[in-house]
């Protein structure tokens, strides 16, 4: 059984003495939990905390809303606490005005992320934290596991050009990190600037996936109900950038995908061909009840992952676009529609960072030679990243080496 960050907050006095006799903010959603599933915000109270202020991610503070939905919050329906949505209806409204964030002497971050830049949880933290550093605020990052282990690094660098809500920084596509780490890497090598601390985990080690660390699984979003879900988003989430659906409006998202134009059989036996490890393909017909293809009969592919050490996804999803490139090249469409906010790029080039591996996919360039690219790509996020770790593989770190500063 390990510890998370929220809970080690709570019990230690050392780190207690953070937060108590001072005004706090409280940047959490549904995932902000203990092992027995009490939620940051009762603990709060039960704590004492005076919290003035909630700040939600995508998707809100108890996250009912869906991907891309401008939530707008002034109040917490249940504790009538202020609240301030970091997810509206334009770019400005992803970043904290100062005024949101005024009057608190402390925010407390607790979000848990999935292990994959696009994931905008990452990037709320870091812009939060950078207005916090104007304002003279402390900043407590409360540790959560990488759900996917901590070992396997995947994928490319955004480039300067096509920084988005869903590529930030430039890190690789499936980082291997902790939110924790992140944000430390964030202050040591992207520029951000305050006074951070990370109230780290006690007992997870690198080699572990979330179903081996005792905790319980709370869907981070709405289209991440397991954590078979989690192991096929690095990848899979790249069918955002075409009209193919991604399973959204289905009970399996990202794992199912598909579109009324595509021959399920077809496309099963190209990436069977493929010997792929560590996964299957199964045809399916499926009707998404919301977004893409709402409604229709789409036909597609379940992806299975049976070895989930050596499954790869992302090489699994450029192998997939590579296929619907060769097979449909008339019907299979780069996204054009404004995504996260962004009108003037495509999306498909937001996601992977680099239109070069765009091209590199439209010019049927092998998927390992593709690889190869993005992983001489990510080399000195690689040397970086090492330094930033928190966690050994073999137990968790010392005090000392589990946060900048602190008690």
């Amino acid at each position: 059984m390990i510890e998370v960050g929220l809970e080690r907050l709570l019990r230690e006095p050392a780190w207690r003495r953070k937060v108590e006799g001072r005004r706090v903010g409280l940047l959490v959603n549904p995932t902000s939990v203990d092992r027995h599933l009490r939620h940051a915000i009762d603990l709060a109270m039960e704590a004492g905390w005076d919290v003035r202020r909630l700040l939600g991610p995508e998707h809100g503070v108890r996250g009912e809303a869906q991907d891309m939905e401008a939530v707008e919050e002034a109040r917490d329906p249940i504790t009538g606490w202020p609240c301030v949505s970091l997810y509206g209806r334009d770019a400005a409204s992803l970043r904290p005005e100062p005024s949101a964030l005024a009057g608190i002497d402390v925010l407390v971050i607790d979000l848990q992320d999935i292990g994959a830049r696009y994931y905008t949880y990452a990037a709320t933290a870091a812009w939060c934290a950078e207005v916090c550093g104007q304002l003279g605020i402390d900043v407590l990052v409360c540790d959560r596991p990488a759900p996917l282990g901590g070992e396997v690094v995947e994928g490319n660098l955004v480039l300067e050009g096509y920084r988005s809500f869903v590529g930030a920084y430039p890190i690789a596509t499936r980082h291997g990190m902790t939110l924790g780490e992140l944000m430390l890497y964030f202050e040591r090598h992207c520029g951000l600037s305050c006074a951070l601390e990370v109230v780290p985990m006690s007992g997870w080690r690198r080699d572990m996936w979330f179903d081996r660390t005792g905790q319980p699984w709370v869907m981070p979003s709405p289209n991440m109900p397991t954590l078979d879900t989690a192991a096929v988003y690095p990848g899979l989430c790249l069918l955002e950038g075409t009209n193919v659906s991604e399973g959204r409006g289905t009970t399996r998202p990202f794992e199912l995908f598909g579109a009324p134009w595509i021959d399920g059989a077809a496309l099963a036996a190209r990436m069977q061909a493929r010997e792929l490890a560590g996964c299957a393909w199964r045809p399916v017909s499926f009707k998404p009840m919301f977004q893409k293809y709402a409604g229709r009969l789409c036909q597609g592919l379940q992806l299975h992952v049976t070895d989930r050490g050596s499954f790869r996804s992302l090489d699994a999803a450029l192998a997939i676009l590579q296929e619907l490139l060769d097979l449909w090249p008339d019907e299979l469409q780069w996204r054009t529609e404004v995504y996260e906010f962004v009108g003037d790029r495509l999306a498909i080039d937001l996601l992977l960072g680099d239109p070069v591996v765009r091209m590199a996919l439209q010019e049927a360039t092998p998927v390992e030679e593709i690889v190869s690219m993005m992983a001489v790509a990510r080399a000195p996020f690689e040397e970086r990243r090492r330094r930033c770790l928190l966690y050994q593989d073999r137990a968790i770190a010392s005090k000392s080496q589990g946060r900048r500063r602190g008690p």
